[in-house]
């Protein structure tokens, strides 16, 4: 069955790893894969840095992991900002070859003093290119309810999105956010502009204040009122945050989920004991008819 079918049946519960780093033991993901087995999730995607060549090999072991020993539907994350043409599809054609027909297709961030290859600059030519020349792949893509921090506005924003969805994308996985209602916002944009693909909500529990730090720095999301009560108050505690970080997360899901939304996305950064806490709080809900 088809992801894009599932979405037709079932609120889809999916989650994100990272490969090891190139000097690492390229199987020391596996206990992290087998504990994620566990929750047997509609599918695993797995990151491939933004300087698209750097990592495809982890990439593709890892993708062929979950897709070939777990048994679990593989999504590789296939960035275009710095691979050429003929790089993307060999890579397609790797991940052909161990049966992974699902991909997400990114423009991929900007790497500082690195030029990229020119081939590809936005999402959407990327994506018209997988979409003509290797066809048998489901294309899902990214999207941003709190806006694109490149992205003037949301009238720009929401253009290049519908851009980048007639070019041939199957389903869409949003940025992380940390308030529903920007996404029940952004949805709203959506489906006025006739966005009618499937968009799973992505949610990553933050459990300590540096990664908080960091990942706002990095993608721009703002951090509701409710939030940063919770990090004041226990920032300074690692067990509180954890827990708080936890409930933060399984609240957004409860309400998301009995909103309607297509489908939970959630962003493990590899820690598996997080993200089965959350899914043994969660699965009733997301499993109910």
């Amino acid at each position: 069955m088809s992801l894009t079918e599932l979405f037709n049946q079932k609120t889809v519960f999916s989650l994100e790893v990272f490969p090891p780093k190139k000097t690492a033991d390229k199987d020391a993901i596996l206990p992290t894969l087998e504990q994620l087995q566990s929750i047997n999730p509609d599918f695993i995607s797995v990151t491939l840095g933004a300087g698209g060549t750097d990592h495809c090999d982890r990439t593709v072991e890892v993708a062929n992991l979950i897709q070939n020993q777990l048994k679990i539907p593989a999504m590789a994350h296939v960035p275009g900002l710095y691979q050429t043409k003929q790089q993307v599809l060999d890579l397609l054609d790797q991940l052909s070859s161990i049966n992974v027909a699902n991909i997400l297709a990114l423009r991929g961030d900007h790497i500082p003093d690195k030029q990229p290859a020119g081939d590809f600059n936005h999402a959407n030519e990327l994506v018209a290119f997988i979409k003509e020349n290797r066809p048998n792949f489901s294309i899902a893509s990214a999207c941003y309810p709190n806006c694109h921090m490149e992205a003037t506005d949301f009238v720009d924003d929401i253009g290049n999105l519908k851009r980048k969805v007639d070019s041939g994308v199957d389903h869409l996985i949003t940025q992380l956010f940390f308030n529903n209602q920007a996404f029940y916002d952004f949805k709203e944009k959506t489906e006025i502009a006739g966005i009618n693909v499937p968009i799973e909500a992505g949610i990553m529990p933050c459990t300590n204040r540096n990664q908080i730090a960091r990942i706002t720095q990095l993608s721009g999301v703002p951090l509701p009122k409710k939030f940063r009560a919770i990090m004041d108050r226990y920032q300074d505690n690692k067990e509180a945050m954890r827990d708080a970080g936890i409930a933060y997360a399984v609240d957004q899901i409860i309400d998301l989920v009995s909103q309607g939304v297509a489908g939970i996305h959630l962003y493990t950064m590899n820690h598996p004991g997080i993200a089965k806490q959350i899914w043994q709080e969660t699965r009733a809900v997301i499993n109910a008819k």
